[in-house]
C-alpha cells in the first residue's frame, strides 16, 4: 500500500500541497475498522502519549494479561488506527488487555523521541496495571517491524529496572533489529519485494535517526560502520550464523567496504543497542523474558530475526519461533482485509494469540 501511494504523493509534493510522507500517512490512517461487540475500547493518555486501550467485555475470574503494542511503519508511518485490527484481534482472541501506543513519528521527531515515548508508555502501564484489571507480573511487550525494534529495546531497558515488575514476555513480529549490515542474505534476496525494499529499510532508519537520508548509499554499502566495530560484532552479526537453508535462494557473499570515519562519526548511534538491539551485550540478553519471534521468508528483515533468535537462545532465553514460509513484510496487516487478505497472515496472527494464551 505504501509503494502504490508514493507516485500520487510525489505529485502532491511537487504541487506543494503536502509531502509524500504526509500523503501516505493520510491514506494509511484513513483505513476504517468496524467495531467489536466483544471489546471495550477507549483513547487515553499516559502523560502526553496517546494510547488506545482494548479490554474484553466478558467478566474475568482474576486479573488479565496485559500487552503493550508498538505499531510498525518505518518510524515515519503507522498509528493506533492503522494497527487497530491487529490489536483488537489479540485482545479479543487472547482475552487480554491491549494498550496500543501512538508514539511520535520521524522525521518531525527524531531519535530518541519514539523510543522515549514507548519506554514511558510501557513503564506507565506496568505501574498502573491494576487500574486496567491487569496482573502486573503478566505484562507483555509487543511490536511489528519498526515497532518490533522499539519493543526489543524497551524490553532490554526495562530488564535493568529492579523497581518495576518483570516482564512476562516479548513478541517481535518481523522486527528490524540492526542498522549495521544491509548485506545479509535476506536483504539481497528480497531487495525488491514489497512491502519493504532494501533501500527503504535504510532510508527509514535514517529518518528515525536524524530525519536526513543524505548518507543512504553509504549506509547501504556499510561504510558508516568503523572497521573495529564491524570486527567486534562479527561473531554474531554475520551471514555465517544464518542457517544454510536460508542462503540457497540466489545469495552471493558480499565483501564489506572499509569504514569511513567521517561518515561513521555522525551515524555512530546506529551501532548502539538502542538502534541495533541485536548487538546488545550478552548480559543484557540474559535478562530478557520468554520471546515469540515471527519472521517471513520474503522479507528483507528476515535475517535480523534469525540472528536475534540465535543470540537469545545462546543466552538461555526461551524462544517460540514462527516462520511464514510464503510471507512478506507487513503480511499481518492483511490477515482480515475486506479487499485483500492472506491466509498465511491469519495463521501468523493465530500463532501470536496462541502464544499469549499459553503464558
Amino acid at each position: 500500500m505504501i509503494h502504490l501511494s508514493l507516485p500520487k504523493g510525489r505529485i502532491l509534493e511537487n504541487l506543494h500541497i503536502c509531502t509524500q510522507i504526509q500523503f501516505v500517512r493520510l491514506v494509511r490512517n484513513g483505513w476504517k475498522h468496524t467495531g467489536d461487540s466483544a471489546l471495550f475500547s477507549k483513547d487515553v493518555k499516559f502523560g502526553q502519549i496517546p494510547v488506545r486501550i482494548y479490554q474484553p467485555k466478558a467478566p474475568s475470574a482474576g486479573r488479565r494479561k496485559g500487552l503493550v503494542y508498538f505499531h510498525g511503519g518505518g518510524f515515519v508511518f503507522g498509528s493506533i488506527q492503522s494497527h487497530e485490527n491487529i490489536c483488537r484481534y489479540i485482545a479479543r482472541e487472547s482475552e487480554s488487555v491491549v494498550a496500543s501506543v501512538e508514539y511520535r513519528l520521524a522525521p518531525e521527531h527524531v531519535y530518541p523521541a519514539a523510543l522515549n515515548d514507548c519506554l514511558a508508555a510501557a513503564t506507565h502501564f506496568l505501574k498502573a496495571a491494576n487500574d486496567f484489571g491487569v496482573d502486573p507480573t503478566r505484562v507483555i511487550i509487543a511490536g511489528d517491524s519498526a515497532g518490533g525494534l522499539l519493543a526489543a529495546v524497551v524490553c532490554q531497558t526495562l530488564a535493568t529496572k529492579p523497581d518495576l515488575p518483570k516482564l512476562r514476555a516479548q513478541i517481535l513480529l518481523y522486527p528490524g533489529l540492526q542498522a549495521l549490515d544491509f548485506d545479509l542474505p535476506s536483504y539481497h534476496q528480497n531487495r525488491a519485494v514489497p512491502l519493504l525494499f532494501r533501500e527503504r529499510s535504510a532510508f527509514y532508519i535514517l529518518q528515525y535517526l536524524n530525519g536526513n537520508a543524505a548518507h543512504l548509499e553509504e549506509v547501504l554499502e556499510g561504510s558508516h560502520v568503523p572497521t573495529n566495530v564491524r570486527l567486534q560484532y562479527r561473531k554474531f552479526l554475520s551471514a555465517e550464523n544464518i542457517p544454510k537453508e536460508f542462503k540457497t535462494r540466489g545469495y552471493m557473499p558480499v565483501v564489506h567496504v572499509t569504514g569511513d570515519d567521517d561518515i561513521s562519526e555522525g551515524l555512530s548511534s546506529l551501532s548502539s543497542p538502542e538502534c541495533s538491539p541485536l548487538v546488545a551485550e550478552d548480559v543484557a540478553l540474559r535478562r530478557l523474558p520468554e520471546t515469540f519471534l515471527l519472521t517471513c521468508e520474503y522479507d528483507v528483515l528476515r535475517d535480523d530475526g534469525l540472528l536475534y533468535k540465535k543470540r537469545l537462545e545462546d543466552n538461555g532465553v526461551a524462544v517460540t519461533w514462527y516462520h511464514v514460509s510464503n510471507g512478506f513484510h507487513g503480511i499481518l496487516n492483511f490477515f482480515d482485509g475486506a479487499w485483500l487478505r492472506f491466509p498465511s497472515g491469519k495463521k501468523g496472527m493465530d500463532a501470536v494469540v496462541n502464544f499469549v494464551r499459553s503464558l
